[in-house]
This record gives C-alpha cells, sequence and structure tokens, in this order.
C-alpha cells in the first residue's frame, strides 16, 4: 500500500522470511518494512535505516518538520527504508511467548540477533532485485551494520554508524565496566547540577524500602527499578528529564505517571531487556555480565543510578517480564555465535563513516576507536558536542557530515 502525506510518498511492504535462515522451510515470520520517498524521488537509490535498541522499531516519518530529523536530509539523494526489526513495531511481535516452554521460549529468542536482521535485509534486498544499498545505523543499528559488513558486504554501497560502532571480540565484562565507569561519572556531573536532588533520591529511596508505592500500570515501584531512571542520563537532555521528574510533589499522580515513562521501556519491548548484553557477545557466554561487574559503590551509595544495564532481577520486578524469567536465564548461559569476523572486515572495501561520541555512556569510546582502526575504509569523526542520541538532536548535519566523509569529501 502507498499513501501520500504532505510531503511524502509511503509505501508499505511485508515480506515472509524463516525464523532460521538454517531451516529456510520451517516457521516463518514477517518483516514490515516502509519505504519513504520523497514525491520527486521515488527512483532514487535505498538507505536502509537499521535502528537502536534491540527490540526497537523503527522511527515512524513525518516531513514537517521532518521526523525523524536526520530524514530531510537522506532524502535528497535516496529513497529510506525503515526495517522494523523482526520482533518489533509491525514485524512478527515478541511478547511473552505463551504456551511455550522456557527451553522452547530461549531458542526461539536467538534468532533475534544482529545476524538475523542482516540475514532479513539481505533477503529483501534481493526481493526488491537491489544490487547494493546504503546501510544507517543509530546504536544497536550500528552494531548490524557491522556485521552486514563483515557477513554481507557485497549487499553494501556504503555504510553509516552513529553511536553504535561495536567492540570486537571484547568480553560483556569489559564493556559493562566500561560503561558503570561512564554512568558513574554522569551521577557525579548530574548532582553537581542539581545538587538538592541527592538529597530527595535518598529519601525516595528510603520511602521505597517500605514497599509501599505502586506505579500507575500496576508494578511495585522497587529501589533497584527507580536506579533504572540513569539510562537518561546518557542522552542530551537526559539531566533534566530526570530532574523534572523528581522535582514533582511524590504524592501527585504526575509523578508516578512520569516516573514510569522515563524507566527503560521493557514493558513495551521487553525483546529489549531479554536479548539486550547478547548484542555485545561476540562469540561468548554472557552469564548476566553488567550483574556480575556492577562496581562495590552502589552497595554503599544509594543516589546512584544505573544506566543501559539488564539485570536477572528485572524478570521478577518487572510484571511484563516475569514470564520470560526463566528464558532469561537460561540465554544467560548460551554460548552465542561470532558476530563478526576480524579478517573480513581488515579486508572489506566497502565505504564507511561513524560518528563516535566522547563520552557515550552506552557504546564506550575506546572501544570504538579499536574498531575503526581495523577497517581500512572507515573515516571517523570524534566529537564531544553530541550524546548517544546526536542522531536525534541534530540529524541532518550529522548524516551530511557522515556522507561526506565516507566519499572522502
Amino acid at each position: 500500500m502507498t499513501v501520500y502525506p504532505p510531503g511524502l510518498v509511503l509505501t508499505e511492504l511485508e515480506f515472509d522470511v524463516p525464523l532460521s535462515y538454517s531451516d529456510p522451510g520451517g516457521e516463518q515470520i514477517t518483516i514490515f518494512a516502509r519505504e519513504v520517498a520523497a514525491p520527486d524521488g521515488r527512483d532514487r537509490p535505498f538507505l536502509v535505516f537499521l535502528q537502536g535498541g534491540p527490540g526497537m522499531e523503527a522511527s515512524r516519518p513525518t516531513a514537517h518538520p521532518s521526523t525523524p530529523s536526520w530524514l530531510g536530509r537522506a532524502l535528497k539523494e535516496f529513497r529510506v527504508l525503515m526495517l522494523d526489526q523482526r520482533g518489533t513495531g509491525r514485524s512478527t511481535p515478541v511478547a511473552t511467548l505463551e504456551g511455550m516452554s522456557p527451553e522452547a521460549q530461549a531458542d526461539y529468542l536467538t534468532y533475534f540477533r544482529a545476524d538475523s536482521i542482516v540475514r532479513d535485509a539481505e533477503f529483501i534486498r534481493n526481493e526488491l532485485n537491489v544490487e547494493r544499498w546504503s546501510v544507517l545505523g543509530q546504536s544497536f543499528g550500528g552494531f548490524c551494520v557491522l556485521h552486514y559488513m563483515s557477513a554481507a558486504p557485497g549487499g553494501l554501497t556504503e555504510a553509516f554508524f552513529t553511536g553504535g560502532l561495536p567492540p570486537i571480540g571484547r568480553h560483556p565484562d569489559d564493556v559493562y565496566r566500561a560503561t558503570y565507569a561512564r554512568t558513574l561519572q554522569r551521577c557525579r556531573r548530574y548532582y553537581e547540577r542539581y545538587p538538592a536532588d541527592r538529597e530527595r533520591v535518598h529519601r525516595l529511596q528510603a520511602r521505597l524500602a517500605e514497599g509501599d508505592v505502586m506505579l500507575p500500570g500496576g508494578d511495585r515501584l522497587t529501589q533497584r527499578m527507580f536506579r533504572q531512571l540513569g539510562w537518561m542520563l546518557g542522552m542530551s537532555d537526559g539531566a533534566e528529564r530526570l530532574h523534572y521528574i523528581l522535582e514533582l510533589p511524590e504524592k501527585s499522580p504526575g509523578f508516578l505517571h512520569d516516573l514510569e515513562a522515563g524507566l527503560p521501556p521493557f514493558s513495551r519491548n521487553p525483546l529489549y531487556a531479554v536479548i539486550h548484553e547478547s548484542s555485545y557477545s561476540d562469540g561468548t557466554v554472557t552469564n548476566w555480565a553488567a550483574a556480575r561487574v556492577q562496581p562495590e559503590e552502589y552497595e554503599t551509595q544509594a543516589e546512584l543510578f544505573t544506566g543501559e544495564h539488564v539485570f536477572p532481577w528485572m524478570f521478577d520486578d518487572y510484571g511484563a517480564l516475569r514470564p520470560l524469567r526463566d528464558a532469561a536465564n537460561l540465554l544467560a548461559s548460551y554460548k552465542w555465535q561470532r558476530l563478526y569476523d576480524a579478517g573480513r572486515l581488515s579486508d572489506c572495501e566497502v565505504p564507511a563513516a561513524a560518528a563516535i561520541y566522547a563520552y557515550d555512556m552506552y557504546v564506550e569510546r575506546s572501544f570504538s576507536e579499536e574498531t575503526a582502526e581495523l577497517i581500512p575504509t572507515m573515516r571517523t569523526w570524534l566529537t564531544n558536542e553530541f550524546e548517544h542520541n546526536g542522531l536525534r538532536a541534530d540529524g541532518g548535519r550529522i548524516l551530511d557530515r557522515l556522507i561526506s566523509l565516507a566519499r572522502n569529501h
């Protein structure tokens, strides 16, 4: 179906693909994609957008003003294909997987990492008879793009990364030690900006210890859930968003409503929680890495927030995640396949450019630089002007810079 909102031409596409590409005749799932074009640009080359996550669908586009913010720049020379990655959005969703044993749930969930997403993209490219296309990966989408360059570079014209150039061959323990260090730094900076919030957080934590605070969605708000508000601190407006939640009177309905909305979207996107650590597994067992390497400061300093970290206790505290608790524990002991072939990447001929954010709280800068050094065609833009959400904050300028870098302008 094609529709024509002001300034855009949107074509909705659906593809039936195998759950497992090693069993093409087995269970099938649906992948939804939306082709976005300017009215005079329906014959332009494709730019495939792979969004952050894992477990989150693609942006929903508008033209006035352009949403997402990079779309206006992209449509000057591309058609954009926005892929609802498997398990998200209008693709076959992953919810609680009712009626399946924990073992069956865990097996099913192994097919939702970057490797399967790239196989979906290649399936769609062949269905559309596209020889090559460009790709743009934001955050986890960049992890998918790097796997694309490693596994199927022949399908790519050029590759762009924003806040999502992942480490190769590093253990998830290394990743989470680095992201905790960044998170603790952000906590210190937060309380320097809003010193009165420290006392308020201590008071809230004491109240939560009594166990009488219920969120509008029905979950009891625990101390450790409350700490997860810190995931916002990695965004350009995150400190202010957090402060504006904490400044509300505790007994106002707005406080609990905004607090619940500020937590990571585990209830809306359970896939995000259940396979998050696997995104960093390049051939290893994760074994709840973030929980194992959590710094000792969290034992004694109640005001500290966590960042983009997942924990086994979440599958008790969040009601929407409880049906996946046993499967999540099975996946924590699962040995994942390698995602990246360092040898192939060192020989890669696909032009590529990456925006690396100097103080990124989600994807460690030093690891991104290590990866960039390996790829001969990779040009990098190291900047402290943006946080992890740079593509959302000033996407047109960032994409324009990456296009110029990749093309050696």
